[in-house]
């Protein structure tokens, strides 16, 4: 039986033999390996049923095969002429303004889509009650619309009310059910309202250098493939070259979602993974208890003569069927877990038909990293197994020898730890950060392992310990065999990737809805029209007399094309600079460096510039995009492409809400251009009655003018943070959940040796009360020791993150300190508790006479 197939055979049989037996001993392994595996394919399922939506409804979403925008402006004819060729033109318009009540008595900020007789050219526009094309022409003097419910809350208005929209008079004749291209457009800060395009330009909304999106959705013949699309595109660039166009297909219908979601699953991924290796602890406590449990099985087959490799083999069958049985759950709740997301996420984002699709993909990848941590963290106690001498065994010792095993174990799980990380780095789309969120991780297991040793060390030192319970709870904490490492580790990395969520989140909301809006200005004005924009500010200052500041600055939209000559759509460019080139900015001309922002290199122009077109770029922005002063930048304006030389950068102090742009050009560049204008209003002392005057009285006067309250928007962004932060938390709590079954796990695979220790110390006169005490006592050390390590090592982190990266104040929360402390020795001493109450009730004789 020396041939290794030989003895594969028969270790398989005495596994399957053994495992009839049922799986006690195995359950926490059983639920961190099903928590890890569910985990990892549940969150991967749901993305991929997202994208696979997006993909299968790219029409839909997109409203359309090419969706072709222009900012400022509509196409000249000889361009509609050139997107008619292409197949049939559905023409829209995107626009912000305000919706006020007859009475003049509320108002509120609405985003307007304006649609032609051919929206939509795929999936339905939805309304209750259904409305027809009629239904939105002008009728006894009100021009029909349909709105978001949100909208009738806001103004306490019902369907069958009207409202007035800049200069014209609106109907609302219904609520808007389902709008199948909203994903397309963007989040919206307002409720939507549909309505004609005629009506629209009766409103007096659209101004020239007005802030207005048109949109124009073309529908191919059927069968045009991607390919064709392309082709299509690149045709209409090339017939105008200066057109200044953003062009989207339905494979890209929603880029920023789908980007947005492909991140956020790749984050719960790397949770779901340190869950799963917060988990490999519990399994090699498991396995290490599993194998304490069959010692006498083990001595039994050494004696016998069986080899050693047969003896591991036999246990490493075993627990690679329990494995399976926990990948089998772990897979079970993955396949669920879209299922759930399309009944949560209905209407919201687009999912196959009920989710109820398989994704082999995602679900393999959580099976492969499943099996790689069981590898990882099983082969080590298994190969210490192999080598405990028969002798031992048979003296009813626990198996807790220190030192390696043979190297070949201990080579099996380094590379297993390897794969394991390669594939996490290699399915990341981010490898650096996933590399970096790995190594943290690691070092996090380092760091633990060393506040273990260090812990037991400074034990050791303590002499003269005044009580019994203490000096008892001291020495177990570092005694051979003691529970110390178990129970740092477990509980550890949970507490504190839990800490770092907590105080990067407080803080985060803090800075949102405590120190943005006490540095923000009041309002933001926008499309205040150059023939108006004196008066207006007349009005404004007025209204908020000596407390107010009032700034107003020029502003159109452009979009980057070239970078010193280089098509920028043809560039490689890092994530972080990306964005400035994602469609049109905004864009203003200023004769002195603006505020809230100071020259970092280079010279301003003088106020009588009137040579070549100079730009002055945001410092950071242009470092990411490897800009340097005297590199050239082309945008888009207006339909024409406009080039100007970085002059010089600047420092921006973007969080202060105040007005800021990445680019700011000499007035020469766009001498004579139609624009309009964007102004600020701060009143750090004003309540909400002098807002809401100062509002009312704006909207009234110049009923085309935009007024955004900052404070409105910071709510919605801070709802937003919420929602987000709350699903952060849930995948986080993933993590506490696998450490603390780690915990209990760590806990009953050192019952053996306490049943040893409570016996003897209670032959020799101690009392249950003195062993609840020592044992509270150790496992409050412990679990306060864990807790200091989590706040040190979480805030750390929550520092890096906030400071560094966000580039945001950063404070220690104390609440966060105190419910750490507290959830640390609520774990360790309630399951240290449950664990050990069986083991005060042992009697004496049994375990006396097996010492």
């Amino acid at each position: 039986m020396n041939a290794l197939p030989d003895q594969i055979a028969v270790a398989f049989r005495f596994a399957l033999r053994e495992v009839r037996g049922g799986l006690s001993g195995f359950y926490v392994f059983l639920a961190c390996i099903a928590l890890g595996t569910g985990a990892i394919g549940g969150v991967n399922a749901v993305a991929q049923a997202i994208t696979q939506g997006i993909q299968s409804e790219g029409r839909s979403i997109l409203g359309g095969d090419i969706r072709f925008e222009l900012v400022h402006r509509t196409t000249t004819p000889e361009e509609l002429a050139t997107l008619q060729a292409i197949g049939t033109v559905a023409q829209s318009a995107n626009t912000r303004s305000m919706a006020r009540l007859e009475d003049q008595s509320d108002q509120t900020l609405v985003e307007i889509k304006a649609v032609d007789e051919l929206y939509p050219l795929y999936g339905a526009f939805e309304t209750e009650p259904a409305l027809a094309q009629a239904d939105y022409a002008l009728t006894d003097g009100a021009w029909g619309v349909a709105v978001q419910p949100i909208l009738l809350e806001r103004l306490g208005l019902s369907v069958g009310d009207t409202m007035l929209i800049g200069d014209a008079r609106f109907s609302i004749r219904a609520t808007i059910a389902l709008e199948p291209d909203a994903l397309s457009d963007g989040i919206g800060l307002a409720p939507r309202i549909v309505m004609s395009l005629d009506a629209l330009e009766a409103s007096g909304l659209i101004q020239p250098g007005s802030l207005v999106e048109r949109v124009y959705k073309l529908r191919t013949d059927p069968g045009t493939t991607d390919a064709q699309l392309r082709a299509a595109i690149d045709e209409a660039n090339e017939a105008h070259p200066q057109a200044g166009w953003s062009v989207r297909t339905r494979a890209n219908a929603a880029p920023a979602l789908a980007a947005n979601i492909e991140r956020f699953a790749q984050f719960l991924t790397l949770v779901g993974l340190t869950a799963l290796v917060t988990g490999g602890v519990g399994v090699a406590n498991a396995v290490r208890a599993f194998l304490d449990s069959k010692r006498d099985v083990i001595a039994t087959f050494k004696c016998l003569g069986a080899p050693g490799r047969l003896v591991t083999l036999i246990y490493l069958f075993q627990i690679l069927m329990v494995g399976a049985v926990g990948i089998a759950i772990g897979l079970v709740l993955a396949a669920i877990a879209p299922i759930a997301a399309a009944a949560a996420l209905s209407g919201i984002v687009p999912l196959p038909a009920g989710g109820t699709g398989l994704y082999p993909g995602a679900l393999m990848l959580a099976v492969i990293f499943a099996v790689l941590t069981i590898f990882v963290f099983a082969l080590v106690p298994l190969g210490r197994a192999r080598d405990i001498p028969a002798s031992n065994l048979f003296r009813n010792q626990t198996m807790t020898e220190r030192g390696l095993p043979r190297a070949a174990y201990v080579v099996g799980a380094g590379l297993a730890a390897l794969l394991l990380t390669g594939l996490a780095v290699w399915f990341s789309e981010e490898r650096v950060l996933a590399a970096g969120f790995l190594a943290g991780v690691a070092a996090a297991f380092l760091i633990l392992r060393i506040v273990a040793d260090g812990v037991q060390a400074l034990a050791r030192r303590v002499r003269n310990v005044p009580g019994t319970s203490l000096r008892m709870a001291v020495g177990n904490i570092h005694r051979p065999g003691a529970l110390t490492p178990s129970v740092v580790l477990a509980l550890g990395l949970g507490l504190t990737l839990l800490v770092a969520l907590a105080l990067i989140d407080t803080n985060l909301r803090q800075q949102i809805a405590g120190n943005l809006p006490e540095r923000a200005p009041n309002f933001f004005f926008v499309d205040i029209q150059s023939d108006v924009v004196d008066d207006f500010a007349e009005l404004v200052e007025t209204e908020a007399g000596d407390a107010g500041k009032l700034v107003r600055v020029p502003m159109l939209r452009g979009r980057i094309v070239e970078l010193n000559g280089q098509n920028v759509a043809e560039m490689e460019l890092p994530p972080e600079g990306a964005w400035v080139l994602r469609g049109d900015r905004g864009i203003t001309y200023a004769q002195n460096v603006p505020e809230n922002s100071s020259l970092s290199a280079g010279e301003w122009w003088p106020a009588d510039h009137a040579g070549e077109a100079l730009v002055s770029f945001s410092a950071e922005e242009a470092g990411e995009l490897g800009l340097s002063i005297g590199d050239t930048v082309t945008v888009n304006v207006l339909g024409r492409n406009i080039t100007a030389t970085i002059a010089n950068f600047r420092q921006v102090e973007w969080e202060s809400l105040a007005i800021n742009f990445v680019m700011v050009f000499s007035p020469n560049t766009f001498a004579g251009a139609p624009h309009s204008w964007l102004a600020t209003l701060t009143m750090p002392d004003a309540d909400f009655e002098q807002e809401a005057g100062i509002l009312s009285s704006v909207t009234r006067a110049f009923p085309a003018v935009t007024s955004v309250r900052v404070k409105d928007a910071i709510e919605l962004v801070n709802r937003v943070v919420g929602q987000l932060a709350s699903a952060v938390r849930a995948a986080a709590a993933v993590a506490l959940i696998a450490s603390v079954l780690v915990l209990a796990g760590a806990l009953a695979a050192g019952n053996r040796a306490r049943v040893h220790d409570a016996v003897v110390l209670k032959t020799l006169g101690a009392t249950r009360g003195t062993l609840i005490r020592t044992f509270v006592t150790e496992y409050a050390i412990l679990g306060f020791a864990t807790a200091v390590f989590a706040l040190l090592a979480g805030g750390v982190a929550a520092w890096f993150v906030v400071s560094q990266i966000m580039t945001l104040p950063w404070a220690f929360r104390p609440e966060i300190a105190a419910m750490t402390i507290l959830a640390a020795l609520v774990c360790t001493v309630g399951f240290g508790l449950l664990g050990t109450w069986r083991v005060l009730g042992q009697k004496a004789a049994p375990v006396l006479r097996n010492l």
